[in-house]
């Protein structure tokens, strides 16, 4: 079976319409490895995340990873439910802070050999070619002027 390509303007392909659909099947990738833990690449991002930065304020971790804030809300949500974080109130009242707690760190001593595994995948479907993938993707991440 052929996989579909998106139709083109003129003789160029859709460039968003690839890149999307080539992350849409590198989250499938990942997600699918990282189930076991119970984690998906979004969740295991932001625990890896939090993990690195140690206590983060809600805003100073939006602006780190990248995320909206009400993204990023609705996804630590999940995280706290699940006892892998805890959100506390910072040492200004109006601010939230979010740590790792023991849970959340004994889930990424678990994830960390499945994420490992699903890069090995990753890299070898790019035939080791994923610097090269990093700058253009660099490329795009540029703000436009």
């Amino acid at each position: 079976m052929r996989a579909y390509t998106p139709k083109s303007v003129g003789s160029n392909p859709c460039i968003c319409a690839r890149v999307r659909r080539g992350a849409r099947a590198l989250t499938a990738l990942y997600d699918t490895a990282l189930a076991p833990a119970g984690l998906n690449v979004a969740q295991f991002s932001l625990l890896r995340h939090i993990e690195h930065l140690g206590p983060i304020g809600v805003r100073a971790l939006a602006e780190s990873s990248g995320h909206e804030r009400s993204t990023l809300a609705r996804t630590l949500r999940p995280l706290e439910s699940a006892g892998w974080i805890e959100i506390r109130r910072g040492a200004d009242r109006r601010t939230r802070e979010a740590r790792l707690t023991d849970t959340g760190h004994a889930t990424l001593r678990q994830a960390a050999p499945l994420w490992k595994q699903a890069q090995r995948t990753a890299d070898a479907r790019l035939d080791g070619e994923h610097d090269t993938l990093f700058r253009l993707l660099e490329r795009l991440e540029i703000p436009a002027p």
